[in-house]
């Protein structure tokens, strides 16, 4: 259903809900972007502020619909992109709730460390791909775009996130290269062992403490279960890190993001596991310590 609003009026809200906006030291481009997503105005109409004299903005919803989401912006730090109901990320438009983890720029990355570290062994491209805690499929679905040869597989133990990751699968034209499961990490696709010629996860990172001092708009509205790695962050990690060997194919690719300041800990925990070879911690755009990258090593038995 599309709404047919007044430029007049729509241009009267959009300076009261910009006063409101930095009021509240909400990024201006957020409110922007609302518009841009919800009606049919583009950026430049509302840098030149060249449509408050249109007899008919063509929007998703109506004006007062607008003024409630934008209310719980401000009020109840809601994020923009569940506002929205989408997310862009790489070369996607991803459905996002509040259900699913809102995909970060940063994970992008995690595609081009695996083009990377697959250019040594190519064959791993038309393999199977493992995405553990897929949340909204966005690893996912950008693994089966970036190697069309593969097969993916992708689990989440949220059957609500699960049924995101599908949709968005389906909507993008995915949904028969992806193969999902409902589980904790490898519990569903035990019988897969040694089968994976690459695992990647953007598993939960943050301390349980650090959690609670997160910024209203991830603690009280994105899942919790996608955030909190336990007392110190790496509950989760260790888990991978143990489990992953038994899955993986020789010289298989495993990719992990984490919080920045736990490299050391996850390196040492990679070298001290014995399955893994050429471990290397990487750093996002940022510069700060993003990803543990590693190649699985087969223990030739003598």
């Amino acid at each position: 259903m599309f709404f047919s609003l007044s430029g007049q009026k729509l241009f009267n809200w959009y300076q009261q809900a910009k006063q409101q906006t930095i009021i509240n030291n909400i990024p201006l481009f957020e409110l922007d972007y609302l518009l841009i997503e919800l009606t049919n105005l583009n950026n430049l109409n509302l840098r030149l502020n060249n449509y408050q004299n249109n007899d008919q903005i063509i929007s998703k919803k109506s004006l007062e619909e607008l003024q409630n989401l934008w209310d719980l912006r401000v009020k109840k730090r809601c994020p923009v992109q569940y506002l929205i109901g989408e997310c862009h990320w790489r070369n996607f438009t991803l459905k996002v709730t509040p259900d699913v983890l809102i995909p970060r720029p940063e994970t992008e990355l995690i595609i081009d460390r695996a083009l990377q570290l697959t250019e040594q062994y190519p064959y791993l491209r038309s393999g199977k791909w493992l995405d553990l805690g897929t949340g909204s499929g966005a690893i996912a679905i950008a693994l089966a775009d970036t190697f069309p040869e593969a097969v993916i597989y992708a689990v989440d133990k949220s059957e609500k996130a699960l049924k995101i990751a599908q949709e968005n699968a389906f909507n993008l034209g995915f949904f028969k290269r992806i193969k999902f499961f409902h589980g904790s990490w490898f519990n569903p696709i035990n019988e897969l062992k040694n089968g994976f010629s690459g695992i990647v996860s953007n598993p939960p990172y943050i301390p349980s403490q650090v959690v609670l001092q997160l910024q209203p708009e991830v603690i009280n509205h994105e899942p919790r279960i996608a955030l909190d790695g336990g007392d110190d962050g790496l509950n989760d990690i260790r888990h991978l890190i143990i489990n992953a060997p038994n899955f993986l194919i020789n010289n298989g690719v495993f990719i992990l993001e984490m919080m920045d300041g736990q490299g050391d800990f996850v390196e040492k925990f990679l070298i001290n596991n014995t399955n893994y070879t050429n471990i290397k911690i990487d750093r996002d755009l940022a510069n700060l310590e993003r990803f543990a990258l590693a190649y699985h090593r087969k223990k030739v038995i003598a």
